[in-house]
């Protein structure tokens, strides 16, 4: 059986990956990257590591040939140049969300892909969570009938303390993965063009971080081969919300919409006047026996951590995410969220906060 060595880099929420990769029968060794030494030594010892898999700087992480496999958890800042280095150093890559923050960016990573042949894996929670994985299956077995219209929306107040600075005024669309991610993937496309509309205002000292001046940015894309369209709304700042992240497909034959207040259950809409709330299932049945327990909800190390109280646990999609990447690298083949398709999501979102601030005008989405 072949076995792949995997180091994963940021301990914040990037614990609830090692214990993954720890199950996996087809990892070996896994390393752990993480810049206190002192942190790294009480996570080596509380997650079983090895000292020989311990590291405090990330480019002696590339430059060992132990590990064939690299998952990045760092700032958002920092994806980039990591990527690059770890595909540089012949590394199949995964990377938490976004891919990075500009066109030029995405294109440099895309051809470092091509050029290395190694897989790169954009760690993309949304389209793993149990609600987009059920919806997907009502889709594709036509029990939606045909789509008419695809909705996203992520919004938060990152004005809650937990959150590192870099986040202050942090452009809403340069994050706009897990909004844009779903209405793609459930139509089997990429996005070709956006037109963005910024709405209200953040204070001055926020917007003058990253020179984004809008409170919520919202997004219509015009999709490859098919009439739909989508629609996606972000917010970070200043606006008024419970944690929402959410997608709505409205079909022919049924419809879905997320849960407008989190835990009161999701809503089927199944023709005329009948609607009914659910919950979707966990789905363990679409997992290696090793990862089945870690779909369910009560098995998240650390339930404090900012990421998972407002990220909601992230849907259970962490061992899928594991699966897929781990399962592209033995197999030798590209896995659903490649460097291009999680190029075109990035993009969309970079793109679309650009149209907002020309003003709503019409932009081309890159070819990757």
């Amino acid at each position: 059986m072949k076995k792949v060595n995997v180091a994963v880099i940021g301990m914040n929420f990037g614990k609830e990956f090692v214990k993954l990769y720890q199950k996996h029968p087809n990892v070996g060794k896994v390393a752990i990257c993480q810049r206190s030494p002192e942190a790294l030594r009480k996570t080596g010892e509380e997650l079983g590591i090895e000292e020989s898999m311990r590291f405090t700087n990330f480019d002696d992480v590339c430059a060992s040939k132990e590990i064939d496999a690299i998952h990045i958890i760092t700032p958002i800042l920092d994806h980039y140049k990591q990527s690059l280095a770890s595909l540089e150093a012949g590394k199949h890559t995964a990377c938490t969300v976004p891919m990075a923050t500009t066109v030029d960016e995405l294109k440099s990573l895309c051809d470092a892909q091509e050029k290395s042949g190694k897989v790169y894996m954009m760690m993309e929670t949304a389209v793993y969570t149990r609600e987009y994985l059920y919806v997907k299956h009502l889709v594709e077995s036509g029990q939606m009938g045909r789509i008419q219209l695809v909705r996203g929306s992520h919004m938060q107040d990152m004005g809650l303390t937990g959150w590192p600075e870099y986040w202050l005024g942090f452009p809403p669309f340069w994050y706009g993965t897990h909004a844009i991610s779903p209405l793609l993937m459930i139509n089997k496309t990429e996005a070709l063009s956006v037109i963005g509309h910024g709405s209200g205002h953040i204070s001055e000292d926020l917007a003058e971080r990253y020179g984004s001046p809008f409170a919520c940015e919202t997004l219509t894309f015009r999709l490859k081969d098919t009439d739909v369209v989508a629609e996606a709304t972000r917010s970070l700042y200043e606006t008024v919300r419970q944690y929402r992240e959410s997608f709505d497909v409205y079909g022919t034959k049924m419809s879905y919409e997320w849960d407008q207040i989190a835990e009161e259950g999701s809503v089927l809409f199944e023709g005329g006047e009948s609607a009914r709330r659910f919950h979707a299932p966990d789905t363990d049945d679409l997992l290696i026996d090793e990862l089945k327990p870690f779909t369910k909800r009560e098995v998240i190390l650390n339930k404090d951590n900012v990421s998972f109280i407002q990220g909601s646990g992230h849907g259970g999609s962490h061992p899928h995410l594991v699966q897929e990447f781990i399962a592209s690298i033995v197999e030798e083949r590209e896995p659903l969220l490649n460097a291009k398709m999680s190029a075109n999501i990035t993009a969309a979102g970079i793109c679309g906060h650009e149209s907002c601030l020309r003003g709503g005008e019409k932009i081309m989405i890159p070819k990757f």
